[in-house]
């Protein structure tokens, strides 16, 4: 998946320490990604390549993460004119980029980026929040809130019945690949709570012998998600939510289809049901 960049080790531990000329910098505009690509072979900027157009380069930066030595920072004034051999992609575009530690380093920026640039002015009394120097934390001086950052749990429901899988597809999105039933948590209410409703609202069945799989961060959209296997409980006609979904099939292992992406949850719990490793 995305985030499996090992032998690389992912550190997300707040270290607001200078960059060095090596470190990278992260930029994006609207779901965009300022990279440079070779085939699927991303490069993304340095700071090393500002030092002669910008003055005051190293002294106004957000640290983000690093990622064994390699830190990665935000630059609040960045002007991306700066770097005329980069070019902003869609975000998408990491899904089968390499090497796989900077596709994983751009998503995961995404998601930071994100709630930096939404946690700029107090909700409370619209002044603006400031920035903590001990933990990854925005504060407003004058209400005493703080703001973490937030994640948005979801679930992915992998319905088995017999040798039969359950495959659906999205409505009106651009992700055209078979899926897995999907939901987000709501509050108040127990992930083992959200399998039941989201299954029951998007194709009216009711599932049993609910097994924990794995779980993923997902920051191109801030969710991280939770994979249940489970097995259907009772009939199985489907009545489909046709808000949400286009189409949802019972598929034998022998059919499923083989759509060769291996960077989300869902494509590996598809996958594992498929070779009967579950």
């Amino acid at each position: 998946m995305i985030q499996d960049i090992a032998p690389r080790i992912y550190h997300n531990e707040y270290m607001p320490v200078r960059p060095s000329s090596e470190s990278y910098v992260l930029a994006y505009k609207e779901g965009e990604i300022l990279v440079k690509l070779a085939g699927e072979e991303l490069f993304l900027p340095r700071f090393c390549e500002l030092e002669s157009k910008q003055q005051g380069l190293y002294e106004n930066y957000q640290y983000l993460f690093s990622i064994d030595g390699d830190r990665f920072y935000l630059l609040p004034w960045l002007d991306t004119g700066l770097l005329p051999e980069y070019h902003f992609e869609n975000i998408r575009v990491l899904r089968t980029a390499f090497p796989r530690y900077l596709a994983f380093a751009g998503v995961t920026g995404l998601q930071l980026s994100q709630w930096y640039a939404r946690r700029c002015y107090c909700g409370c009394c619209g002044r603006e929040m400031r920035h903590s120097e001990k933990e990854r934390m925005m504060y407003c001086e004058s209400c005493n809130i703080q703001e973490y950052p937030q994640l948005s749990p979801a679930v992915i429901v992998a319905i088995t019945h017999g040798d039969k899988l359950l495959l659906s597809k999205y409505n009106g999105r651009a992700h055209k690949k078979h899926a897995l039933i999907a939901g987000y948590a709501e509050i108040g209410e127990t992930i083992e709570e959200t399998i039941h409703r989201e299954v029951m609202e998007e194709v009216g069945l009711r599932v049993k012998n609910i097994r924990y799989y794995k779980s993923q961060p997902w920051s191109f959209s801030g969710t991280l998600l939770f994979g249940f296997f489970c097995e259907l409980d009772g009939a199985e006609t489907i009545t489909l939510d046709r808000v949400e979904l286009s189409m949802a099939e019972w598929f034998s292992r022998a059919d499923i289809p083989e759509e060769g992406d291996d960077v989300s949850l869902t494509q590996e719990m598809i996958a594992a049901f498929k070779k009967g490793t579950v």
